[in-house]
């Protein structure tokens, strides 16, 4: 049912009408404006890339020229183009580039596939594999030191899960790791040991301390943007006309660049540009700074540095988040210390002047922050400077992942002005790990998606997609549909009742959830997030209302077309 208009909306849009004729106009169907109303119409026009009018099928036809494309809806939904608030497209679409890498789902599967590469992989080098995560493994733990060694006893083996990993024999060996091996002071990082003092294999935040290396084919700059390219193109196949590299490098950003100058943009770029944390802090500023001098900071539409991102603990996929609480000892993680509470990557009174020195810059400061302990010191912080005058709620500072939150949390967030770019696809993926390791009770504000609505908070949803092209296959899946879905349901793999069903949003909140919320995260809100008249026509046409179908149906959507400004980026079938 079409909803009535509000009377300022009716004479806006009527004065719309009496406009310059439309390239390109929709009609007949269910127009989702998500606008400050959530207003629903039957016809979208637009003109020059952006959206000219919206309102009645009679009205909006009046716009209609001979040159003017025209579209049937035939009651199809159309909403605003989707945006992922966390991706690392670069590195996904380079992840299969030697070789494939197939589902794993059993330990035996992660086993078979070291096996399968000692075949070919020359003798006394390394095999890495990467974000095969133990959560999402049915066995629920990391395979051990004894079976990579049964497997690959003649190759060094790391399989590595986000900032953790289990390692063989010969890969302690190539590191100099043994009983007597020390973490350097000050370097982040832990080795687990057995009953009798031996590591285990499992290594905490390994890449400080330990050096691994493949002999992989490296691409060409050709290659590497060929594969880029075909990843816009998966993003566009699910409506994603937005995303957000949540810690480009500056290689990263020249390919950006040049790929943007050569029009071959399909979806807008917001980058945060990651920066290291070791090191002493006076150089860690002074690069700080110079991002926000950079070229790329300049205000445009396809491609522009928003801010910085950095890491400040570990992840809650591989038992080295950051808690309030101990984690508990745990055989899913290897975890034996009865009072481990994660891993910080960065003490308060370093986080504090790097966090100053980004809002000084008029910089978004970001930092991957899964767990509580890290959250409430990131938002504590944020919190002494606003005391100090500086623009905190501006410069739209932001939690990373935010998975574990807190009330106090979500409320000194929202009070604060601080946003967060979270993703359901983990709640839909790990939660049967969760509810194995902390219980029920302790996972209450996980994702406490409608509290922070609630609250006036503002988070916007993303995948964290970080290897492999595929909306569904993807090591974190960037589905959008599949993100919406579990934020309304709350529903998981491998679990059978809803995570706290409380914190589910209602579908319109979800799709705010990833479009005009993501476009305040993104700094965009006045140009994309909602088809209102002159912003950019960046839209999707969908087989599915969103707003009606049965809830377990959202994730199934299929997209028909995709345009960004106007321009169709993607088709499946004909309408």
């Amino acid at each position: 049912m079409i909803r009535p208009f509000h009377a300022a909306i009716l004479a806006s849009a009527l004065l719309t009408v009496q406009a310059a004729a439309a390239d390109l106009i929709l009609h007949r169907g269910k127009v989702v404006t998500v606008d400050a109303t959530f207003s629903i119409h039957e016809a979208i026009a637009v003109t020059d890339g952006k959206v000219q009018a919206v309102g009645r099928n009679a009205d909006i036809l009046k716009l209609r020229t001979p040159q003017t494309e025209v579209i049937d809806l035939k009651g199809r939904t159309v909403i605003p183009g989707l945006m992922d608030s966390h991706t690392h497209a670069p590195g996904a679409s380079m992840t299969e580039f030697a070789h494939p890498l197939p589902q794993m789902d059993t330990i035996q599967d992660v086993l078979d596939y070291f096996a399968a590469r000692a075949t070919v992989v020359p003798e006394g080098e390394w095999i890495v594999l990467q974000q095969v995560f133990i959560t999402r493994l049915r066995e629920q733990r990391y395979p051990t030191r004894a079976e990579l060694d049964r497997v690959a006893p003649k190759h060094a083996v790391v399989f590595r899960t986000g900032p953790d990993a289990s390692v063989n024999t010969l890969a302690l060996q190539r590191n100099n790791i043994d009983r007597n091996f020390k973490i350097p002071e000050g370097v982040p990082g832990k080795i687990e040991v057995d009953e009798h003092g031996e590591p285990t294999g499992v290594l905490r935040v390994f890449s400080n301390y330990f050096k691994s290396k493949t002999n992989d084919r490296a691409p060409t700059e050709a290659e590497r943007e060929q594969r880029l390219l075909a990843l816009f193109n998966d993003y566009n196949s699910v409506g994603i006309t937005s995303i957000s590299d949540r810690s480009a490098s500056e290689p990263d950003l020249k390919r950006y660049q040049r790929l943007r100058d050569e029009g071959k943009f399909t979806v807008r770029v917001a980058a945060s540009h990651g920066v290291q944390t070791l090191g002493p802090m006076e150089a860690i500023q002074q690069q700080i700074r110079a991002i926000g001098q950079h070229p790329l900071r300049a205000p445009d539409p396809l491609l522009r540095i928003i801010g910085i991102k950095t890491f400040l603990d570990g992840g809650m996929l591989t038992g080295s988040a950051y808690m309030r609480k101990p984690w508990g000892v745990s055989a899913v993680y290897s975890i034996t210390d009865p009072e481990y509470r994660g891993q910080l990557f960065v003490p308060r009174e370093r986080l504090l002047p790097m966090v100053r020195t980004t809002i000084e810059s008029g910089l978004q400061f970001t930092a991957h922050s899964v767990g509580d302990g890290a959250v409430h010191l990131l938002l504590d912080v944020y919190e002494e400077l606003a005391r100090e005058g500086l623009p905190v709620r501006q410069t739209r500072s932001s939690l990373t992942h935010s998975n574990f939150m807190s009330r106090e949390a979500v409320e000194q967030a929202a009070r604060l002005g601080v946003v967060m770019d979270i993703q359901p696809a983990w709640l839909y993926l790990d939660t049967h790990t969760l509810v194995k390791q902390f219980g029920y009770d302790r996972l209450r504000y996980f994702q406490p998606l409608r509290t922070i609505f609630a609250a006036g908070g503002i988070a916007g949803g993303g995948s964290d997609h970080m290897q492999k092209v595929g909306s569904m296959r993807s090591i974190n899946p960037y589905n959008p549909f599949l993100g919406i879905q579990t934020a309304v349901t709350r529903r998981s793999k491998w679990h059978p009742e809803p995570l706290h069903p409380e914190e589910a949003l209602t579908r319109e909140q979800a799709l705010r959830f990833y479009t005009s919320n993501n476009a305040y995260l993104l700094f965009n809100e006045h140009l994309t997030g909602t088809l209102e008249t002159g912003k950019f026509a960046d839209l999707a046409i969908l087989d599915t209302d969103l707003l009606t179908c049965p809830e377990d149906k959202i994730g199934a959507t299929q997209v028909l077309r995709t345009y960004l400004a106007g321009k169709l980026v993607f088709q499946r079938g004909d309408l």
